[in-house]
């Protein structure tokens, strides 16, 4: 059986991410130092099966990740993706809409960003913020965003007919590790940036968005389109589980380089 198992949500299962240890280092190689070199492997793995895929050119990959704020979205991008061909990734962020999207419905803009034949396409944040910022937040009533399970699972079905393999990662992290991750930006004048005041609000909500992300990846996490519930404290450990599971997705589509041109054989460049 596949180490990505583990952390895969089965369709149709219960949710409780209360359930879940955010430090729960579960499968790991062993220590930080002998994960972060396995991560290392893994990430060498990937670059080769990415770069087939690219040069294949027939079948594409979407990556969607979901967290808390400072989860480590951003983290699991730069780590997991250091030294793929950028020419065959892609990296999309979804905030608030503008008012143009707001005139479509509110898969739009997330269609148009789905990532090209031969591409790996990875969403920082995604269509799931309208079931659970919208949600929580109180954006829309809940007539018009429960409908939105239905409409995403469709969405992600038809996607996968038509040739993108989907996983989809929840980077659960816990409450006192948000806290310490929060402060260390606020104690870093270079991370300064990255802290948002609505971090803060968001987190008073914290009860609302668990139940929240409880409840889509219950209705969402399909065959098509899979959940993976990732405990996040640890970001060695983090890094090392999206490989895994990337690298063991990217093995089963087995994608192959092109045949060469007829006459290659025996041909010099003079």
């Amino acid at each position: 059986m596949s180490e990505s198992h583990r952390w895969r949500v089965k369709p149709g299962s219960k949710v409780d991410l209360s359930d879940i240890d955010t430090r729960d280092p579960a499968g790991a190689p062993g220590d930080k130092d002998a994960t972060v070199a396995a991560s290392a492997a893994l990430m060498d793995r990937l670059r080769v099966l990415q770069e087939r895929l690219y040069a294949e050119d027939r079948r594409s990959v979407l990556v969607v990740l979901q967290a808390m704020d400072a989860g480590g979205k951003d983290g699991t991008v730069k780590h997991v993706f250091t030294g793929v061909n950028p020419a065959g990734v892609s990296v999309s962020s979804f905030k608030a809409p503008s008012h143009k999207e707001l005139a479509h419905d509110f898969l739009w803009r997330v269609h148009l960003r789905v990532p090209e034949r031969g591409q790996i396409g990875v969403f920082n944040r995604s269509h799931y913020e309208d079931v659970l910022v919208v949600r929580v937040d109180g954006l829309a009533p809940e007539s018009v965003w429960r409908p939105r399970y239905e409409a995403i699972a469709d969405f992600e079905r038809n996607l996968a007919r038509e040739g993108t393999t989907i996983v989809k990662f929840f980077l659960h992290i816990s409450k006192e590790e948000q806290a310490e991750r929060l402060q260390a930006r606020l104690d870093d004048p270079e991370k300064h940036w990255k802290f948002n005041p609505a971090d803060l609000e968001a987190r008073d909500q914290w009860d609302d968005y668990q139940d929240a992300y409880a409840e889509a990846i219950e209705r969402t996490s399909t065959d098509d389109a899979p959940w993976f519930v990732v405990p996040a404290d640890r970001k060695w450990y983090r890094n090392w589980v999206v490989s895994t599971v990337l690298v063991e997705t990217l093995e089963r589509l087995d994608p192959r380089f092109p045949d060469p041109p007829e006459g290659l054989d025996g041909f010099t460049i003079e």
